[in-house]
């Protein structure tokens, strides 16, 4: 594959990440890293994961993919592209293009109870209409008009937001970390709210703690504080996305298990309660 291919197809974030290398600060669309090359106290490092490249501001330096990985391997393109070849194209990660609106950019949202027939068709329509107390019904406007979704609160204050057109999220990005009774020793991992949802019409006894990343992009906030539990149960989507988060977490802890497996034959939970699933 040559490198301009390379170039747009592998995430940058997926790069850092592979190196161990964490945002300092972040919005969701840019980052700031410690510098490749130095120790420093003060992050220098701009990342923008939509053009996906970087900005050096203490050498005046930029970077793309291939070069991040010349840089931190000291290798030359050819080694740089075997490198990246085994990422399987993690650029997916913004496959959905999920907008990301902060709040500067909204205002006058009222939050409420979901009672929209628009919202409560979509809700039956994923059969998880029952689960509507875990949800609100978020009215906003953008841009000078007005429009409403079903909201699911993250742990920075913003909201995930999701209706039968759009996805998007109001405010910073974040997971939500639903914690149950205290010293809870499990944790039950879902990629979005939705699957949060279906899996509480399944079982609706179960002990555990429940993080909802918004995004594979967010497992960076809660990789960290996964290890603080005895079992880690996955309820990752079957898609490359899905497999890469997967295997990251599979190779940081020994206490996992692959959830997926259940819905092996479909993209996430929510299609296969919809599709599959007999009580």
């Amino acid at each position: 594959m040559n490198c301009e291919k390379i170039k747009q197809k592998v995430g940058i974030r997926t790069v850092l990440e592979s190196f161990n290398l964490f945002p300092v600060k972040e919005n969701g669309k840019t980052a700031f890293y410690f510098a490749l090359d130095r120790e420093e106290k003060i992050p220098s490092l701009s990342v923008d994961f939509i053009k996906n490249i970087a900005f050096d501001f203490g050498t005046g330096k930029s970077y793309d993919v291939i070069s991040i990985v010349q840089l931190v391997n000291k290798c030359s393109v050819s080694e740089a592209l075997k490198y990246l070849g085994k990422f399987d194209f993690s650029i997916q990660y913004h496959k959905q293009k999920e907008e990301i609106v902060t709040q500067s950019h909204y205002r006058g949202f009222k939050v409420k109870k979901i009672q929209h027939p628009v919202l409560i068709q979509y809700l039956k329509s994923r059969k998880v209409y029952e689960q509507r107390k875990l949800i609100k019904e978020l009215h906003y406007e953008l841009k000078g008009r007005n429009y409403f979704g079903i909201a699911f609160e993250n742990n920075s204050g913003g909201f995930e937001i999701r209706n039968p057109y759009s996805k998007i999220c109001l405010g910073k990005k974040d997971v939500t970390l639903i914690q149950g009774e205290e010293n809870n020793k499990e944790i039950t991992v879902f990629e979005g709210f939705i699957d949060y949802l279906t899996f509480k019409n399944i079982e609706k006894t179960k002990n555990s703690d429940y993080l909802i990343l918004n995004s594979t992009v967010m497992l960076f906030k809660a990789i960290k504080a996964l290890g603080e539990y005895d079992k880690i149960y996955l309820f990752l989507d079957n898609d490359s996305n899905g497999n890469i988060t997967k295997n990251k977490i599979l190779m940081k802890y020994k206490h996992v298990e692959d959830c997926s497996l259940i819905y092996r034959d479909f993209k996430d939970l929510n299609e296969w309660f919809c599709q599959g699933y007999i009580e």
